[in-house]
């Protein structure tokens, strides 16, 4: 068996197609057939199904999984035997909500890349609602997510830093719509969010609710720039996390409207799969989340 064939095949799993694996491993189409028939050949089974426009295991692709996984882990496992970090080679797959991505993940990103400067970096922005199940598919390694209280039992999830949020709004935001302290109100402006089920966005929902504040129909969006922007441009207000709007409320583009949440800490964690083998790569991430973000991977929830 070539293992060059086991990892076309979970780069396929992990691309969604045959077209974006032979892209991504930098092999004609054609190569990437051949080698998914001749696992296919071996295993006397198929491997892969497709679904609508994407590439989709069938159940004995499913089925052997974990196997696979297993194999190149132990290949990459001997590759980096007593290898220096600045040595490793091999892949690292993070994934985060696009907010924590943009404005958390950065210094960590760049540590990484120069204490293991020859691994491949694989990062991926989503939903919140998507990172457990990524880790839980394998399609990521390890992810940093607000704390949604809810986790699969095969996903580890020690704390990081909370995080606080705020209620923003337009500078040109009519002063009548400025007061979300005053209980039963009817407003003119609705919410604009990215992340529905965030932590942070339904404490929010629920500390209108108690309020009695009413608010016009809301707005979804897919990044956390588009709902800075729109809220820039008066078409709504948000609630995001801090870190994520400093600049603009220091600036003045942005402003922060007061409620009673001002002072509220949200969770967050770094997830993982509980029965993953922890590569050199991931041990090298690991040291720098628990030193730029005080993670503790000793703590109960491990174990």
């Amino acid at each position: 068996m070539d293992t060059k064939n086991l990892v076309t095949f979970m780069t396929i799993l992990e691309t969604g197609s045959f077209q974006k694996a032979a892209t991504q491993l930098n092999f004609a189409p054609s190569t990437v057939t051949s080698q998914i028939r001749q696992l296919e050949d071996e295993f006397s089974v198929q491997l892969f199904e497709k679904v609508g426009r994407k590439m989709e295991l069938t159940q004995a692709g499913k089925d052997i999984l974990s196997y696979v996984e297993k194999i190149l882990q132990n290949v990459e496992q001997i590759i980096n035997y007593k290898k220096d970090s600045s040595e490793l080679t091999g892949t690292l797959r993070l994934v985060a909500p696009d907010s924590i991505f943009i404005y958390v993940m950065q210094p960590v990103i760049k540590a990484i890349l120069h204490d293991a400067p020859h691994i491949q970096l694989i990062i991926n922005s989503c939903p919140s609602d998507d990172i457990n199940d990524a880790i839980v598919n394998g399609s990521a390694d390890i992810g940093i997510d607000c704390d949604k209280g809810n986790f699969p039992d095969s996903v580890l999830h020690p704390a990081s830093g909370p995080f606080q949020a705020c209620l923003i709004g337009s500078p040109f935001l009519n002063p009548s719509e400025l007061d979300f302290v005053t209980p039963h109100q009817r407003k003119q402006t609705g919410m604009i969010f990215n992340e529905p089920n965030a932590n942070y966005q339904k404490r929010i929902e629920k500390y209108l609710d108690e309020k009695d504040i009413v608010l016009r129909p809301s707005m979804k969006l897919q990044s956390i720039e588009a709902v800075k922007r729109s809220v820039m441009n008066n078409l709504g207000i948000a609630y995001v996390p801090k870190f994520s709007v400093e600049e603009e409320l220091k600036s003045g583009a942005l402003l922060q409207l007061d409620t009673d949440l001002d002072d509220y800490f949200y969770p967050a964690v770094c997830v993982y799969h509980r029965n993953k083998w922890i590569s050199p790569q991931m041990e090298v991430a690991f040291k720098i989340l628990s030193e730029q973000m005080g993670i503790d991977f000793k703590q109960p929830s491990m174990t």
